[in-house]
């Protein structure tokens, strides 16, 4: 045997060897589709010994809808044009069950330019599916019920209203709304509230015909469309027959209790051309009902509207002096931060401090953001806000440096209309140089809907920041909507659980679900994972079990002043963190 043959063989060899113990899923088949030689990883994963793959076909290992997919349509393509890219698949392991998988595959050729065979890389993406198919309940339904929340009802209605103006059909849209729920948490607690309102939603759904859709608003609050309604009548009986069900005993932990409702309806076409329009004059009805003494319903009409046009009239002077007050507030310095810290769970370690914003009103008092960021944010007064805010907090980061205290980052809150601002990026900058703050101890915090908005500029919005050292999160992540499509290609570092899943942790086991979701899914993306709101010991435990990465709330601390902060960095920076592991706080 010549030098040069022994070479080759030996050469072969190494590639076989590689080949077979690569960490990657890989396989090649012929051309008549069997499998030649797969990885050790591949066989690893799904289960099979080498005897069991080898010469039989692909497409047998295969789910049947995939097995169609490859024999009518890829396999074909392959074998024409020589390559496919990102193909998905549905794999069955040995033991039966199904992974979800990303394919590509490229051709080996003989000196023909003949394909003789494939080189295949699979990527499991089993788990990154089940992630987003959590992240579509978080988007369209409601968490506690699991009926369909608002943003699934407007759809849904909408393609109502479409096939109603075709057909010239009607539609009825219902505004339920519990009488004196608010005394249920008050007297009993939100952990009974809750339970009686999924009693409330499941007797809601018995009470619904074919084509009919329940969503849960929010709070005590649920809407209804009904189809095919031929009169009043219909939709009069309907209400009656679900104001009957909502009114009947409920026993809760050894308790009976009593509730009613009161029900506004609004009648596609006179009533409203559209979603919005239609819900809004069923609300307005429904205070009405409310008015007229509760557990009944009530028809919307033009008398009705115009006592509301007087509501929203005296609303609006309300905000009118409520801005003009904020304008006050930002020229008089009533404006000022709290800051937050956000714990290491694994070390302990105080590691970022979120600034919050507080307006000291001179008549009212201290006011806490939801009173006055909504105004804010109509009035385009949080950019303003917003500056004093990032420019105030970047400042007193530097400050605390300065001292000499630990180096944490400081994270800042970004409205829609700052992020959409066009000197948005050019703004951060010009803070961090006046301040002297090093961009890597800024982090940005952003909502779902505000990036998905318009995707490619978020993108480039996001990676502007993100190459000058800046910090990127998504704040009350699970309560917008997001696609792991775009998600993965956010140049984000972490995840913040939103508090609504982590404040009922463990006493909520769909809750509990969702959170361990959003850890694994951060997990497989490599994005660090902070929850807020953590007020217990049991939530601590839960979220330290899961590998979550870092948290906020009250069972540390409460939002607060300066020099509060720099006395816990300065004395307590470790030791009193680490009691969240080794003792009571």
């Amino acid at each position: 045997m010549s030098d040069a043959l022994r070479q080759l063989q030996q050469t072969e060899k190494r590639y076989r060897d590689l080949y077979k113990r690569t960490p990657a899923m890989l396989h090649s088949i012929d051309r008549q589709g069997c499998i030649l030689t797969v990885s050790d990883r591949w066989l690893e994963t799904l289960g099979y010994t080498r005897d069991e793959v080898v010469n039989r076909p692909l497409v047998s290992f295969l789910s049947p809808h995939s097995r169609k997919l490859a024999e009518q349509t890829y396999l074909p393509e392959f074998f024409r044009t020589g390559r496919i890219n990102d193909v998905p698949y549905q794999i069955l392991t040995k033991d039966g069950r199904m992974l979800d998988v990303i394919l590509s595959a490229v051709a080996e050729r003989n000196e023909n330019n003949e394909i003789v065979r494939s080189l295949a890389v699979l990527v499991d993406v089993t788990e990154n599916k089940k992630a987003e198919q959590k992240i579509h309940q978080l988007a369209f339904y409601d968490t506690l019920t699991g009926l369909p929340n608002r943003s699934l009802f407007q759809q849904r209605l909408n393609r109502a209203l479409v096939r109603a103006k075709r057909h010239d059909a009607t539609i009825d849209v219902l505004f339920i709304d519990l009488d004196q729920f608010k005394g249920v948490n008050d007297t009993l607690g939100h952990g009974i509230g809750d339970e009686l309102l999924q009693v409330i939603a499941k007797r809601l759904e018995k009470c619904l015909r074919a084509g009919d859709t329940l969503a849960r608003l929010g709070g005590d609050e649920f809407v209804i469309f009904l189809t095919g309604v031929e009169d009043r009548q219909d939709s009069s009986l309907f209400a009656m027959r679900m104001l009957e069900e909502i009114a009947r005993p409920v026993r809760l932990r050894d308790k009976e209790l009593f509730t009613t409702a009161s029900v506004g309806i609004s009648v596609y076409p006179a009533d409203g051309a559209d979603a919005d329009t239609l819900q809004r004059n069923a609300d307005i009805a429904m205070y009405e009902a409310k008015a007229r003494g509760r557990n009944t319903y009530q028809y919307f009409s033009s008398e009705l509207n115009i006592q509301t046009t007087r509501r929203i009239e005296m609303e609006a002077g309300l905000r009118i002096e409520m801005e003009a007050g904020l304008r006050q507030a930002l020229v008089q310095n009533q404006l000022f931060l709290a800051y937050q810290p956000q714990l290491d769970l694994q070390s302990g370690k105080i590691i970022g401090i979120e600034a919050l914003v507080r307006w000291r009103h001179p008549q009212m008092g201290l006011m806490q953001p939801q009173d006055f960021i909504p105004i804010a944010e109509e009035t385009g007064l949080i950019i303003p806000i917003g500056e004093f805010v990032l420019r105030t907090a970047c400042a007193q980061a530097k400050a605390w440096q300065d001292q000499g205290l630990p180096t944490i980052r400081m994270a800042v809150n970004v409205s829609a209309r700052q992020f959409k601002q066009h000197d948005f990026v050019d703004l951060v900058e010009e803070v961090l140089q006046q301040t002297g703050l090093m961009p890597h101890y800024l982090e940005l915090e952003l909502t779902e809907s505000m990036v998905m908005e318009k995707v490619q500029d978020s993108i480039m919005t996001l990676t502007d920041l993100k190459i000058r050292g800046i910090h990127l999160a998504i704040d009350d992540f699970g309560t917008g909507h997001s696609s792991l499509v775009y998600l993965k290609h956010f140049p984000i570092d972490r995840l913040k659980i939103a508090q609504e899943f982590v404040r009922d942790i463990p006493t909520d086991p769909d809750n509990e679900a969702i959170v361990a979701a959003i850890i694994a899914m951060a997990q497989t993306l490599k994005l660090a994972v902070i929850a807020e709101g953590v007020e217990h010991r049991e939530q601590l435990d839960f979220l330290h079990q899961r590998h979550c990465n870092e948290m906020q709330g009250y069972y540390f601390a409460k939002p607060l002043a300066p020099d509060e902060v720099a006395n816990i960095l300065l004395q307590r920076s470790t030791a009193t963190a680490a009691c969240l592991f080794h003792g009571d706080h």
